[in-house]
């Protein structure tokens, strides 16, 4: 039994999910994450099957000042290849037939069932899309951090030290557009979750014996890939003390300017923020932070607009949106003293 009420919805949760009056209730989603990178990615198709092949200039021709009676020499430019690939994340919700069809709720049962895989999907594609790493989960894309870890590589340029040791998290600018930054889905598909609802279906042993049980059954289905063009169009600010934003001698003040000084060395490092849509990242303590620097009037480019009908956290017309898959305990980035 141990292994249905792990996979499947119980009865328990059946008489959980009901309100009073037999109807099933609405759920208060206390797991739920706000996750607004999924709002702003920009999805583009691949130009494979399974992932997409980008041409990236490493090298500009160099013209020549010539005299009389002198030659030029001719030049060219120099290119390089980049694959990135594309995963696939998936789900099946299953329910008992018998269960869902108590009391006439059918849908209304299969439907809040739904919304928590749903959930779960966009906790765990917001996740990827941070610290997905090929390396180490070949099934995965490889998200932002593996590629913004190395303060000696190429695009160094691109992370800035916050300093902190401990309890760490990252905040990150991101130049969403086709030639800059964007999600990918395979080439001849649809980008986004997909949904289809399998209707009824035999599950084969159920209970580990050889028993069988009639069930709806519905199947999620997530392709998605990430495409650093320009790293040019990223910052990263790394090794930002969550802890030490609230409880430093300095103070709570002192920490949000910090954070303000670090945003603008960082939005510096953006190539432009013209050639794309321009957002920033940071997780919940990061933003509070930032609030209470708005509240006390730190600095005059923090404020809060009005953005698509949301009132939002703008720097330097930049908006900053909350994204509660960054964690507070990030390895830290080395940086040469």
């Amino acid at each position: 039994m141990s292994l249905i009420a792990n996979t499947h919805p119980t009865l328990t949760d059946v008489v959980k999910r009901m309100d009073p009056d037999g109807t099933i209730a609405r759920i208060v989603e206390m797991l739920n994450q706000k996750n607004a990178i999924l709002d702003d990615l920009v999805v583009v198709e691949g130009n494979l099957p399974t992932g997409h092949r980008t041409t990236i200039r490493t090298g500009i021709p160099e013209p020549t000042w010539r005299m009389m009676y002198q030659g030029v020499q001719p030049s060219r430019s120099t290119t390089v290849q980049v694959t990135d690939s594309i995963g696939n994340l998936e789900a099946y919700a299953e329910v008992d037939k018998d269960l869902a069809n108590l009391n006439g709720n059918t849908e209304a049962f299969r439907l809040s069932e739904d919304a928590a895989h749903i959930e779960g999907m966009n906790k765990e594609m917001a996740e990827t899309l941070f610290y997905g790493d090929e390396r180490l989960a070949p099934a995965e894309f490889t998200g932002l951090a593996p590629r913004f870890n190395d303060s000696t590589a190429e695009n160094a340029s691109q992370l800035i030290n916050a300093g902190g040791t401990s309890n760490l998290t990252s905040i990150w600018g991101i130049v969403w557009g086709p030639n800059t930054v964007h999600g990918l889905y395979p080439k001849g598909s649809t980008g986004g979750l997909s949904f289809r609802d399998l209707g009824e279906v035999t599950i084969e042993n159920i209970d580990g014996n050889g028993g069988r049980m009639q069930a709806y059954r519905s199947h999620y289905k997530w392709q998605c890939g990430l495409t650093v063009r320009d790293w040019r169009y990223v910052f990263r600010i790394c090794n930002v003390d969550t802890t030490g934003l609230f409880t430093e001698t300095s103070g709570v003040l002192e920490n949000a300017k910090k954070l303000v000084r670090l945003l603008i060395e960082a939005s510096e490092r953006l190539e432009d923020t013209t050639s794309g849509r321009p957002v920033i990242y940071a997780n919940r303590r990061v933003i509070t932070a930032l609030r209470l620097g708005i509240l006390e009037k730190i600095a005059t480019n923090l404020t809060w607009e009005t953005v698509a009908g949301r009132r939002v956290i703008v720097f330097d017309d930049i908006p900053v949106r909350r994204v509660d898959a960054l964690h507070n305990n990030e390895t830290q980035v080395t940086f040469a003293s």
